[in-house]
């Protein structure tokens, strides 16, 4: 991560934040109608200031920044304007109005910004509350959906192959002691952990007590601890639980065969190579990144890995991940909840909207993160928040954003 450079053009206003002080570049001619000038900012932001606990500090926008016209900021975002390259400007308007004057209440709307891109161009930009354009928001489960790309990473640089996902998970780890495990631990494969399939079964007074001695869980610990104290494992095909210990595997894995380790590895071959420099990523008690939650990450560039999917695994023409695993990542491999299925820590869900089905891969987040891919209308939408569970989003925005692009 990089000290931000700001632009010194803006007014700056500044706002005292506990013990310490945030300068928030707000334009002065905001709207909930348009907005004119740069999107607001946190200036002078160290990485050392961006936590889930500050930003829980940031306080509210004195107005939304709603954009119809976002800024070409040479970030690897191409921009457009709502309406003349595609879509109902006005729609989208009434929307953003109505996230902007949500009465507010701890579990819904606590939107802090929503993004859409349209046939490759960003055309919309909005923060609200919390929301700045330059502090990375806290990402709860979405972070799992990261994971799963930086192991399609690895696959690309050649770490690892499409056929290791069939593989026992195990086989990469060669810091267990197998003769402990659990009988089945040996019949997990990558692909089944990835999909929320180990069959894991851990007891919670088990897990409480564990985490009682951290220092047996560092390393592959972590992991010896889940294999040797779970149930016994059942044969596939197993239960769907959404459960920490799965994507935490799949990081061990990660670890194990990216030379440098996880963390050096997704900032150097899957962050740095899409222009992600300005993210946070906790590290779990193992001592590896956090693989269930954890992450910061920008609203544009949340923006960039719904790009990444819907461009089958390109980056600005380079190819980062492969095209079939992408393929096979974002696939109903399984019935999760609901109306809901799950690939590769990525959902999977088909939504009605004015009587036609529309397919769409998500990330989701507790709190409200959401990268919303729809792969029939090039359509992303990309929305944060600080609510309590997931909020009314996954409800709402394909019914109010869809319509708004389709074509009459």
């Amino acid at each position: 991560m990089r000290t931000l450079i700001v632009n010194p053009m803006n007014p700056i206003t500044r706002v005292a934040v506990g013990a310490m002080f945030f300068c928030l570049l707000l334009d002065c001619n905001l709207s909930a109608q348009e907005s004119n000038g740069l999107a607001p900012e946190v200036t002078a932001l160290n990485s050392k200031d961006v936590s889930y606990q500050l930003e829980s500090k940031l306080p509210d926008l004195e107005k939304p920044y709603i954009s119809t016209a976002p800024e070409d900021k040479k970030d690897g975002v191409p921009v457009g304007v709502l309406g003349v390259d595609g879509g109902d400007a006005k729609t989208i308007q009434i929307f953003a109005g109505e996230l902007a004057n949500a009465p507010r209440d701890e579990k819904k709307n606590n939107t802090d910004s929503l993004l859409i891109s349209y046939r490759g161009k960003l055309v919309f930009e909005s923060y609200y509350r919390r929301g700045r354009a330059n502090y990375p928001h806290y990402q709860m489960s979405i972070t799992k959906s990261y994971t799963a790309l930086a192991l399609g990473r690895a696959m690309q640089l050649g770490y690892l192959t499409m056929e290791d996902l069939d593989k026992p998970a195990i086989g990469f780890l060669k810091g267990l002691d197998t003769a402990k495990l659990v009988p089945g631990a040996d019949a997990i494969t990558l692909a089944q952990v990835m999909s929320m399939g180990s069959g894991i079964r851990l007891d919670d007074a088990k897990a409480k007590e564990l985490l009682k001695d951290p220092a047996q869980l560092k390393g592959q610990g972590e992991i010896q601890a889940y294999l040797q104290n779970s149930a016994p494992i059942p044969q596939a095909p197993r239960t769907f639980k959404y459960q920490e210990p799965d994507p935490a595997i799949a990081m061990q894995v990660l670890e194990a065969v990216a030379p440098g380790g996880a963390k050096e590895f997704l900032q150097n071959e899957l962050l740095k190579p899409m222009g992600i420099t300005n993210y946070h990523w906790e590290t779990a008690v193992s001592g590896l990144p956090k693989s269930a939650a954890g992450g910061s990450i920008l609203s544009r560039d949340m923006l960039k890995f719904g790009m990444l999917i819907m461009n089958k695994g390109k980056w600005q023409g380079q190819q980062l991940i492969p095209e079939a695993y992408i393929a096979r990542a974002t696939s109903p491999l399984v019935h999760s909840y609901g109306t809901s299925n799950y690939g590769f820590f990525w959902w999977v869900e088909d939504f009605k909207v004015g009587g036609k089905t529309y397919h769409c891969v998500e990330g989701r987040g507790a709190g409200g993160q959401f990268i919303f891919m729809f792969p029939e209308l090039d359509l992303i939408a990309v929305v944060t928040s600080h609510d309590k569970g997931m909020g009314k989003m996954l409800q709402t925005l394909p019914q109010r954003v869809i319509p708004a692009f389709v074509t009459k």
